[in-house]
C-alpha cells in the first residue's frame, strides 16, 4: 500500500447535517469511560468518519482538538478494515485523563465492534 492509501480525503468525512442526522436516528452503539461511537451502514463503497466532541463535555479547545487528531489517527489507519460504516465518535469526561495509548487501543476496540455489530 502507498502513503496515499492512507490519507483522510474530504470524502472520508461526515459533512452535512443531514449526514450527521442519520446516525443518530438508529445507530449501533458502542461504550466505554472515554468514549461512544455510534455507526450506521451507508451506500457508499468506504467508510466515513464524524466527530462531535462537544464543548460540554470537554471545555478546553486544545484538549477537543487532540481527542479530534486521536480519533482521525485511528480512523486512517483503520480505515481499510473497515466495512461501508458512517461512524460518529463522542468523547467522554474520563478521556482527559486518559493517556494517548489507552484512548488508542480505545477507539480499536470500539471500531472492531462497530463493524462485528453491523455485519451481523
Amino acid at each position: 500500500m502507498s502513503k496515499s492509501d492512507f490519507s483522510f480525503p474530504p470524502q472520508l468525512r461526515l459533512r452535512t447535517p443531514a449526514a450527521y442526522k442519520n446516525v443518530f436516528a438508529q445507530p449501533v452503539k458502542s461504550s466505554d469511560k472515554y468514549f461512544t461511537l455510534l455507526a450506521i451502514r451507508n451506500q457508499l463503497d468506504h467508510p466515513r468518519l464524524g466527530l462531535a466532541i462537544a464543548k460540554k463535555v470537554i471545555k478546553r479547545a486544545v484538549d477537543r482538538n487532540t481527542l479530534k487528531r486521536l480519533a482521525r489517527e485511528s480512523f486512517r489507519l483503520r480505515q481499510h478494515s473497515l466495512t461501508a460504516l458512517d461512524i460518529v465518535v463522542l468523547a467522554r469526561r474520563d478521556a482527559l485523563t486518559a493517556s494517548p495509548e489507552v484512548l488508542r487501543q480505545s477507539l480499536e476496540k470500539h471500531l472492531l465492534q462497530l463493524v462485528k455489530r453491523c455485519d451481523s
